[in-house]
């Protein structure tokens, strides 16, 4: 008959030590250490990879390797945020990337090789919305989620007025600060069916529906 051995069962009941590394030890392996990993962010806005950051957002700087100089900020009214080591610095108008590259230069005075990643956790500026104007029941603002489409965005405000010209409708776009308008046939999509008139919507368009001319 076998009998336990209580001091190779206290071994394994050793509180906090994985059973593995204690297997390791017992066996003479070397253990290897875990590579460092990454912070995993915290559920983000959604916003597509070249959102421009705006007043009232939200973001989560992340520094890897150094916690203590990450950190979550509003951006300001004046499009400028504050973090550990680096001051004022413009935010506004700059994709999370690009944000993140020119705090990299600005650590990299105090930090060997700094890597760092920008999230935004809340978009909350008018160029993280989409605004329905015109012939539709209740015009607004609309807070811009991803994959956000026409048709998405019409529901939301309740639909087309009786006088609303449908097929006339455009979406207003600004790229590269170049002002550009985008035809859709919101009658075709909305009573028709016809999907291929659902277009994905951006940031800061401006969904405009005339009115009928009579």
């Amino acid at each position: 008959m076998l009998y336990a051995n209580p001091l190779k069962m206290q071994i394994f009941l050793v509180s906090g030590m994985p059973a593995l590394l204690i297997l390791a030890a017992l066996l003479g392996v070397p253990a290897v250490a875990a590579e460092p990993q990454a912070p995993v962010p915290a559920t983000d806005a959604g916003v597509p990879a070249d959102y421009r950051i705006g007043p009232g957002d939200t973001l989560k700087v992340y520094v890897f390797q150094n916690e203590e100089l990450s950190t979550t900020v509003p951006v300001r009214p004046d499009g400028k945020i504050s973090t550990p080591l680096v001051e004022d610095m413009v935010a506004v108008g700059k994709s999370p990337s690009q944000l993140a590259r020119d705090i990299e230069k600005s650590l990299a005075e105090y930090v060997k090789s700094p890597k760092v990643n920008v999230v935004v956790m809340v978009a909350a500026s008018v160029f993280s919305q989409v605004k329905v104007i015109g012939q539709v029941k209740t015009p607004q603002a609309l807070p811009y989620r991803d994959g956000m489409t026409v048709l998405d965005a019409v529901l939301s405000v309740g639909g087309l007025s009786q006088f609303a010209a449908g097929n006339r409708a455009h979406i207003v776009r600004t790229e590269n600060g170049k002002q550009m308008e985008i035809k859709v046939r919101l009658d075709a999509l909305v009573n028709s069916g016809d999907m291929k008139q659902n277009l994905p919507l951006k940031p800061g368009d401006v969904l405009v529906v005339p009115e009928t001319r009579f």
